[in-house]
Parts: C-alpha cells; sequence; structure tokens
C-alpha cells in the first residue's frame, strides 16, 4: 500500500470537504467491488476559518447565530464525523488520513488511539506533554488537573473500514476563534495552542514533517 503525502496549504474547508469526498469514495467504492486500493491519503491543511459540526453535535453550542457567523466570514458545516464542535482557522495543523483500516488491522478505537499518539509524540518533539482524558477524544495538557486543557480535537468517520476526517492539532491558531463555541461541546475546559504553551511561534512545516513521520511509523509503513 502507498501512503500520498498531500499538503494543501491552505484551503477553504468546502473545498477541502470535496477532495475528501472523492478519495473516500473512490476507495469505499472499490472495496465493495472487490478493487482494494493501492493508494491511501495524508491530507494536510490550515482551513481558513470555520465552524464544524459532528453528527452528534448540539447547535447550541455555536454561541452565535450563522447570521452573525457570515457577518464575520465564517462558514458552519454540518459534518458526518465523530464529535462535537470544533473551530478551525490559520496557524492550526488539520490532518486528514484516508486510510484502510482492515489493511493495518485497525478497529476504529484503535485507530482513534493511534491518531492520539501521533500527536502525543509529536508535541513531545517539542517539549510538550501531551496526554488523553478517559471519555473525551483528542489530546490535553495537564489532564486531570483544574488547568486541564486541549490542544488537538479529533473526529472520525468510516466506511467499510475506509477513513476520512481526523485531527486538528493547535500549533499556531488564534485562540480567541474558540470564544465563538463551546469547544468539543465542554463548557468547562480550556483550549491552547503548542504557540501559546511554548510562548513563541512554532515552525509548521516542522510540524508537519514529525506529524507525518509520526503517522507512518505507527502504522509501519
Amino acid at each position: 500500500m502507498n501512503l500520498n503525502i498531500i499538503d494543501e496549504g491552505v484551503k477553504d474547508y468546502g473545498d477541502m470537504l470535496a477532495i475528501q469526498k472523492e478519495l473516500f469514495s473512490g476507495m469505499v467504492d472499490g472495496k465493495k467491488c472487490g478493487h482494494p486500493a493501492t493508494d491511501e491519503y495524508l491530507l494536510l491543511v490550515e482551513h481558513n476559518p470555520v465552524i464544524t459540526l459532528g453528527k452528534h453535535a448540539k447547535t447550541s453550542n455555536i454561541l452565535m447565530s450563522e447570521e452573525q457567523a457570515a457577518d464575520r466570514g465564517i462558514g458552519i458545516f454540518h459534518i458526518e464525523r465523530g464529535g462535537d464542535v470544533t473551530f478551525h482557522g490559520p496557524g492550526q495543523l488539520v490532518v486528514y488520513p484516508i486510510i484502510d483500516l482492515e489493511f493495518h488491522h485497525l478497529g476504529v478505537k484503535d485507530y482513534v488511539t493511534l491518531l492520539e499518539e501521533a500527536v502525543i509524540k509529536t508535541l513531545l518533539e517539542f517539549g510538550i506533554a501531551g496526554e488523553r482524558v478517559a471519555g473525551a477524544s483528542g489530546v490535553w495538557i495537564e489532564a486531570g488537573s483544574e488547568r486541564e486543557r486541549k490542544i488537538c480535537a479529533l473526529g472520525v468517520k468510516c466506511s467499510r473500514f475506509i477513513t476520512m476526517h481526523g485531527l486538528a492539532l493547535n500549533v499556531n491558531t488564534d485562540l480567541d476563534g474558540f470564544d465563538m463555541i463551546n469547544p468539543c461541546g465542554f463548557t468547562d475546559k480550556g483550549v491552547t495552542s503548542m504557540q501559546k504553551e511554548l510562548g513563541d511561534r512554532i515552525d509548521m512545516e516542522m510540524v508537519k514533517q514529525i506529524m507525518t513521520l509520526n503517522f507512518r511509523k505507527l502504522l509501519n509503513i
């Protein structure tokens, strides 16, 4: 299986969603017809400001109307991933793996753990200790403390063991964007970024390279 690494730079969410769906549908349709894919994809992107809601998300977790969001140039998308509400914006590394879990002998829970581990290993390269929180997907800082705060959100969709959607790691993200929502449905948790934790702007290209390497290692490809 060949993993194609595709860096999309900065792209509107709707355009990126269309790319994901095309690749995802192609792989799913191939499996249905008995022709499993020989190529998988790891899409790297930063989005222009946008709010997305997972399939079980509560619209009450958006703290403004769609009209108010539109006035600020912020789109709202209802999508078929897990998770609740999140914000995407420049300075945030969004990773969309489109892979065949069956080929890699992974279940969905194992896959979610793998994504979290890729982020934890990447953060560690920068001296940041990322952790998991029981019952809450993603990666957190100072888990279990009063200062618990989220640095990476995660939500996936699978069909015939083919994946789409993925993770969003706050690298140099303007965290003011999260004031428009209850991030991931939480009203009592903070949000942070690598830049905020380290007090300096982070080299996004370096984060992309390390994340990609960790993802490949964890998948053994």
